[in-house]
């Protein structure tokens, strides 16, 4: 397309700014990642729009656009579209001012600002979202692939974390003392400290050093030369020793004298004992000369052997090791069943799992299509399904009253029939009874058959009653199928609309066709008819022409005369080409009405819908109290 031109046949200072515009607006979109922008056969609207839509989708923004891509969209497409995006840039918070008609009239003056702001906010979302998406990307290739690496450290995984485990359990702190109850409380925090680390076996304070230690440190001393400071400073530290050692040494000897108290049997424990069976009194007895004869080697290890002290530590430890053993049996037993239940309840809990998945997907699949039916229509059906189930029970208990009914008389009819046999008759008469009671007997045989008849006739009128419910059932259900939904109605309104375009395009296209034609033969036709008269005037005149100078002047005056003619058609033609082009330009007047037309109809078909979904809501409140 031409380069609109001033006066002068210059370009306006305005065209030239805005492509200057439109060209940072592509360099902006080309850096920022969008190299849609890059191809030439796009037009500037569809490059700017996408590029818009682009960042705005990077910034984690909705637009509610086509996905597959249109070209050569109508102005109201164009508007559409436009309004949009200029309906998410509030939300995004943007600081410039955009409208809809701007970016469909191409005004890149007022788009560059936008466009600048929304590529700078998609490439700080890009370095936001980078290392995020980075350690997806990672996650998910860990989940299908794996390093050496990786695999080394799961091999020494299970063997690392076993052998922590053990370590930690062999060196955790174990208690080997504990404080008398009746002990004096211990006042000071420090104190407090130093009593519960001796009974772990710790001991802080001042360093002991051995005696071989002092006596090098006293010699280093002399014959360094020390100074009367320095050893006040030396004295005053192994006088706080001595008090830190006694302290350490009072402590000790209460945690001692407790375990001494723990050494002697009460008299509760003693009836227990004695309470016991003959074995376990036994075993305890011997455990707890056991126990007497550890504590008295520990109070006393010089008085004993070395050989003896081994041994006693040996037998001792063999008997935990085997009691150990059976508690881990038992440990190993419980275990297994505990397991075993485990599994069970976890195989149990899937299955409950996936039925309950299972309801709710149906749940939701019935509540969906129940939204989308008539209420009125969907009241009805709920009435006749629970008066169809009402009457279905009915049916069952009238069956079940009927077998029941049908036994009672059978078995009555086979008393009859035993009373009604030859012995009975004989026994009867020959006893005495009076001969009525055999006529008794048929009357009640007949009247059980006149009430199972009735009986019969009910059942078969209420099975006739159920069949017509069932057709009525049927037939709501068929009148509602044949009735389509609003989204069904949606869906033919966009398919006539997207036919009704494609007929109005290839309408149009046949028509500038057609009208092609017709003017391309009409000029064939004027250049025909003028190049035959031409042609036989000359090869009629120049012979003539030739033979005199009047003759020349007549061919000369016929030449003027056929050229006076051309121009006469021409000025025809150009006449017949302005009232054309005032059609024309009437007929763009009226498209341009049936535009705003169109856009003001998208508009308020769009506030019809909002207000629908308001009433939907609204009533879905109304029937929600109601019910």
């Amino acid at each position: 397309t031409a380069t609109p031109q001033g006066p002068g046949g210059q370009p306006h200072p305005e065209d030239e700014e805005q492509n200057v515009k439109l060209t940072e607006i592509l360099e902006l979109l080309v850096a920022a990642g969008y190299f849609r922008a890059r191809i030439k056969g796009l037009s500037p609207f569809d490059k700017v729009v996408g590029g818009m839509t682009w960042c705005i989708t990077t910034c984690n923004f909705d637009v509610d656009v086509d996905l597959l891509f249109q070209e050569n969209s109508t102005i109201g497409q164009k508007i559409a579209l436009s309004e949009k995006i200029v309906s998410v840039l509030p939300r995004m918070k943007c600081p410039h001012q955009l409208e809809p008609h701007q970016i469909q009239g191409m005004d890149f003056i007022h788009i560059f600002p936008v466009v600048q702001w929304l590529v700078k906010r998609a490439i700080e979302t890009k370095e936001e979202m980078g290392d995020y998406i980075r350690s997806y990307s990672v996650s998910q290739f860990q989940k299908t692939y794996s390093l050496p690496e990786d695999d080394d450290f799961i091999k020494r995984k299970e063997k690392a974390i076993k052998t922590v485990v053990d370590l930690s359990e062999v060196y955790k702190p174990r208690r080997k003392y504990k404080r008398h109850q009746g002990a004096e409380e211990l006042l000071d925090e420090e104190s407090r400290i130093h009593a519960t680390l001796l009974e772990y076996g710790r001991r802080y304070g001042f360093s002991r050093q051995s005696e071989t230690e002092k006596a090098e440190d006293k010699k280093t001393a002399l014959a360094a030369g020390l100074s009367a400071t320095e050893k006040a400073d030396a004295h005053e530290e192994d006088e706080l020793r001595a008090a830190e050692e006694q302290r350490i040494q009072s402590l000790m000897t209460k945690m001692t004298a407790m375990a001494n108290e723990e050494s002697r049997l009460t008299a509760s424990s003693v009836g227990q004992i004695v309470g016991l069976c003959s074995a376990e009194i036994k075993q305890i007895v011997s455990e707890y000369a056991e126990k007497q004869s550890e504590l008295s080697t520990e109070e006393s290890p010089e008085k004993l052997g070395t050989s003896q002290l081994h041994r006693r530590k040996v037998i001792s430890l063999n008997k935990q090791i085997v009691q150990k053993t059976k508690h881990l049996e038992e440990l190993r037993a419980n275990h297994t069943s505990l397991q075993a239940r485990y599994n069970e309840a976890k195989k149990t809990l899937t299955e409950l799992k996936t039925y309950s998945e299972k309801l709710d997907k149906e749940q939701a699949a019935l509540e969906k299509i129940e939204s989308k039916a008539d209420p009125s229509i969907l009241q009805n059906l709920r009435a006749l399904v629970a008066m169809n189930e009402n009457l279905k029970s009915q049916e069952q208990e009238f069956k079940a009253h009927c077998r029941e009914e049908m036994t009672r008389l059978q078995q009555e009819i086979e008393n009859l029939k035993a009373e009604r046999a030859p012995h009975g008759d004989e026994k009867t008469l020959s006893s005495g009874e009076p001969p009525g009671t055999l006529t008794s007997a048929m009357t009640h045989d007949d009247d059980l058959d006149r009430r199972y008849n009735m009986e019969k006739e009910k059942l078969y009128k209420i099975r006739l009653l159920q069949a017509r419910r069932n057709r009525e059932i049927a037939i709501l259900h068929r009148k509602i199928d044949e009735v389509p939904s609003r989204a069904e109605l949606i869906q033919y309104q966009k398919r006539f609309i997207e036919l009704y375009r494609q007929i109005s395009a290839v309408h149009k296209e046949t028509k500038q066709f057609f009208t092609l034609y017709n003017t391309l033969d009409d000029k064939k036709v004027y250049l025909e008819k003028e190049v035959r008269t031409f042609m036989k005037r000359k090869w009629l005149s120049s012979q003539q022409a030739m033979a005199s100078p009047a003759a020349r002047d007549q061919f000369l005056r016929q030449m003027e005369q056929i050229v006076e003619g051309i121009k006469q058609s021409r000025m025809k033609m150009e006449k017949k080409k302005q009232e054309n082009k005032m059609r024309r330009d009437q007929l763009n007047d009226q498209y341009l009405e049936l535009l705003e037309k169109q856009r003001l109809y998208f508009k308020t078909v769009k506030e019809f819908k909002e207000e629908g979904r308001k009433n939907e809501m609204l009533l879905s409140k109304v029937k929600a109290k109601a019910s």
